[in-house]
């Protein structure tokens, strides 16, 4: 396994060199990037159809940069520039331990002084050389696919909380012993609670800007499979824990066309340190299961690529809206079910039935994925033929008032 992505690098190149990026950070960064891509193109696509429309808003040009504008520009900037100053001064010790640095209160206060001094003044000499005498109110023409970045920067933050949140309610017994180690740490993310929350903010803003949301989730639903299967690349590679349940059984005749490790995989140097000591090893990370366990997030990479190659076929044919994002809540829902028979995790005891939080939700998910691909069939009919079910009932409404 590649803790960091410069063990990756020496592996690959036979170099020695030392870089404070985690594999685990460094695919998730590719995963937003990438789905940030997918998205705006997606969303260009919708607009050229017609089904999401460009909308405006107001901003006054011409005024000077306020106290409270620069006040607020200045603390963050310090912050900024006292943490990543201080990398750069004590570059040894940051990279030996990116988490434990970013979560202390290391840093450079001269360097964050600069920084922040640097920033308000190239702020306040941009807005003078832009300042009119009397400012005006301008309105600019927003389309949708220049909201990809913004719409992604919301998904991530509250998906990474939400992810955090139902982690810890899974491992509940983990949090009380530890709450600031488990609160704070970099690992231990459900993708599930990413979705949820990640998704319910998505639409909150989307509506907040006046935007289709149908059309929107749609254009969402290919950059969402993408960036999910990236991110278990990132598991994959680091050994994070996220694996299978062992593995010992040969492998399959029929698969081996497969490399032994997609069968099963007892991931050397993971970054959990789960297993036992690594011979001649030193450093952090120098333990290796006893045995072998399915690697399940490869597993879901793989199913997640295809889909995304699926979702990307079907996407111009399928004319209802909402009808692509019910589509992928109810694949993966079926897809972590069964996953979930050969993962490792916490199980719940009901009525004498063994179920963990994920199958609960994929249940869950595969519900709404088949309710939403009725709702908005009949809701697509409806409008089609020049009624919508609440236009109906207002319409009977009309008649029965008639009547009287």
């Amino acid at each position: 396994m590649y803790p960091a992505i410069s063990d990756l690098i020496n592996d690959i190149l036979g170099t020695s060199i030392s870089l404070p990026i985690q594999t685990y950070g460094f695919f998730v960064a590719v995963a937003y990037l990438v789905g940030t891509w997918v998205l705006h193109n997606e969303l260009k696509l919708k607009e050229k159809k017609g089904l999401m429309q460009p909308t405006t808003k107001k901003i006054l040009v011409g005024k000077a940069a306020s106290m409270q504008e620069l006040f607020i520009l200045g603390i963050i900037s310090l912050l900024l520039g006292y943490k990543f100053s201080g990398m750069l001064i004590n570059y040894s010790t940051f990279s030996a331990n990116p988490q434990e640095y970013l979560l202390s209160t290391q840093g450079s206060v001269w360097g964050g002084i600069l920084v922040a001094i640097a920033f308000v003044a190239y702020r306040w000499y941009s807005k003078k050389k832009k300042k009119l005498d009397k400012p005006v109110w301008e309105e600019v023409i927003i389309h949708p696919y220049d909201q990809a970045g913004n719409i992604l920067i919301i998904a991530a933050v509250a998906g990474i909380l939400g992810a955090k949140l139902f982690h810890n309610l899974e491992n509940f017994g983990d949090l009380m012993a530890d709450p600031i180690g488990q609160l704070f740490s970099f690992s231990g993310l459900t993708f599930y609670g990413g979705l949820i929350l990640g998704g319910g903010t998505v639409i909150w803003y989307a509506r907040k800007q006046k935007m289709a949301v149908l059309p929107l989730i749609d254009a969402a639903a290919p950059a969402i499979a993408i960036s999910y299967g990236l991110g278990r690349v990132g598991c994959m590679m680091s050994g994070d824990g996220c694996w299978g349940v062992e593995n010992i059984a040969p492998k399959p005749g029929w698969l081996n066309w497969l490399p032994d490790w997609m069968w099963s995989f007892n991931f050397p140097h993971n970054v959990v340190g789960e297993g036992v000591a690594i011979d001649h090893c030193t450093g952090k990370y120098c333990t290796v299961l006893e045995h072998g366990v399915f690697p399940t997030s490869f597993y879901d990479f793989v199913l997640m690529a295809l889909f995304f190659g699926v979702l990307l076929l079907i996407r111009n044919k399928v004319n209802i809206p909402g009808y692509l994002f019910a589509i992928l809540i109810l694949f993966i829902g079926v897809e972590r079910f069964f996953l979930e028979k050969i993962r490792v995790n916490n199980t719940y005891d009901i009525f004498g039935i063994q179920i963990t939080q994920a199958e609960i939700i994929s249940v869950v998910l595969v519900i709404i994925g088949g309710l939403g691909l009725w709702y908005f069939r009949k809701r697509y009919k409806a409008q089609q033929a020049g009624t919508s079910p609440t236009n109906k009932s207002r319409k009977d409404t009309h008649i029965s008032s008639d009547k009287k």
